[in-house]
C-alpha cells in the first residue's frame, strides 16, 4: 500500500548565500503530525560522476574538499548544464578534469545523495576507449590526476581514507559491471 505523501503548508527562506538557500518546509502528514523540515533549495539540476578506465587503469582526481577540510580522492563529477543530457554532461567533465574524452560511455545506474535534505540526483557512467581531449574547467586550481590500477580495486574498496559515499556507491557498481562482462 502506499502512503499519502505529506501535505506541504508553506515553504519559508531561512537563510540564503551566494551558493545556498536553507528552506523551511512546514508539512502536514496523513495522521495530522505537524512537522518542519529543513533542505537545501531543491535545484533540480542533476549532477554526473564518470568512472573513467584507461590502460586498465581507473583515473580520479585529487581535489579539495571543504567539508571534511582535506583533499579527497574521487572521479570526475560536475553539474549538468542547462540544454545537456547526462551523458553529455559526463564526456564535458572527463575533458575538463581529466584531459580526455571517451568514445564510449555506459550509463551504470542513477543514485540520489542525501534525499532528506536535498535532491541530489546524480547519474553514474563508465567511461571506456577514452582519447586526449581537453576543456576549461572552472576549477580554482589544477587537479592532480591519480591513476590507480583495475585489478587493485577491492583494496581501495577496503581503504579507509577511501570514504566518500558516492566514490564508494559508484566503485561497487563498477565492480558489479565488470564482473558481469
Amino acid at each position: 500500500m502506499s502512503k499519502q505523501l505529506p501535505e506541504i503548508l508553506s515553504i519559508t527562506t531561512l537563510a540564503r548565500t551566494h551558493v545556498f538557500e536553507v528552506q523551511g518546509v512546514d508539512l502536514r502528514f496523513s495522521n495530522g503530525e505537524l512537522r518542519t523540515y529543513e533542505r537545501l533549495t531543491p535545484q533540480r539540476r542533476s549532477s554526473v560522476m564518470v568512472l573513467p578506465i584507461h590502460n586498465n587503469q581507473l583515473i580520479f582526481v585529487k581535489e579539495y574538499a571543504v567539508g571534511p577540510e582535506r583533499y579527497e580522492l574521487t572521479f570526475p563529477k560536475g553539474i549538468v548544464d542547462a540544454g545537456e543530457q547526462p551523458i553529455e554532461s559526463a564526456n564535458r567533465e572527463l575533458q575538463e578534469e581529466i584531459g580526455f574524452a571517451a568514445r564510449r560511455i555506459e550509463p551504470l545506474r542513477s543514485l540520489y545523495s542525501g534525499p532528506s535534505h536535498m535532491y541530489g540526483l546524480m547519474h553514474v557512467f563508465v567511461a571506456q576507449d577514452l582519447y586526449p581531449s581537453h576543456l576549461e574547467g572552472d576549477e580554482p586550481e589544477p587537479l592532480e590526476i591519480v591513476y590507480y590500477p583495475l585489478d587493485k580495486m577491492d583494496e581501495l574498496l577496503a581503504d579507509p581514507t577511501f570514504a566518500e559515499a558516492r566514490n564508494l556507491s559508484a566503485l561497487f557498481l563498477l565492480k558489479e559491471y565488470l564482473n558481469g562482462k
